[in-house]
C-alpha cells in the first residue's frame, strides 16, 4: 500500500470514527431531557401496559390513559370502582422495565 493510499484512509477512518462518536453524544440524554434510547424504551413500555389493560376483561382500555417518562407509568382517566384502578396498577407494575406507577385513576359518580 502506497504512502498516500494509506494517509487517505486513516483520514477516512478518523472522520467517520468522530462521526460515529458526535452521533453517540447527540442520543445522550440530559438532566432535563429524554436520550433516544430512553423514549424508546418508554414507548415499549406505554404499549406493553396498554395491552395488559386492554386484555383485562373487567377494564376499559378506551377510559384508561397510560404514560411513561424514564420507567415512572403515570394511569389517569376514570374507573368504576377501587378494585379496577387497584388491577390497574398492578397490570402495570407487572410489565419489565417499569420502575414505578403513579395511579392519577379516578373513581365514576
Amino acid at each position: 500500500m502506497s504512502l498516500t493510499k494509506m494517509s487517505l484512509t486513516k483520514r477516512f477512518l478518523g472522520f467517520f470514527l468522530a462521526l460515529f462518536m458526535v452521533s453517540l453524544v447527540g442520543c445522550a440524554s440530559s438532566p432535563g431531557k429524554e436520550g433516544t434510547g430512553e423514549y424508546v424504551d418508554d414507548a415499549v413500555i406505554t404499549t406493553k401496559v396498554k395491552a395488559a389493560i386492554f386484555n383485562e376483561a373487567n377494564l376499559k382500555s378506551s377510559e384508561i390513559n397510560v404514560e411513561t417518562y424514564k420507567g415512572v407509568v403515570q394511569l389517569s382517566g376514570f374507573v368504576s370502582n377501587a378494585t379496577s384502578a387497584s388491577r390497574a396498577t398492578e397490570l402495570a407494575r407487572g410489565v419489565k422495565g417499569v420502575q414505578s406507577v403513579r395511579n392519577d385513576l379516578r373513581l365514576k359518580q
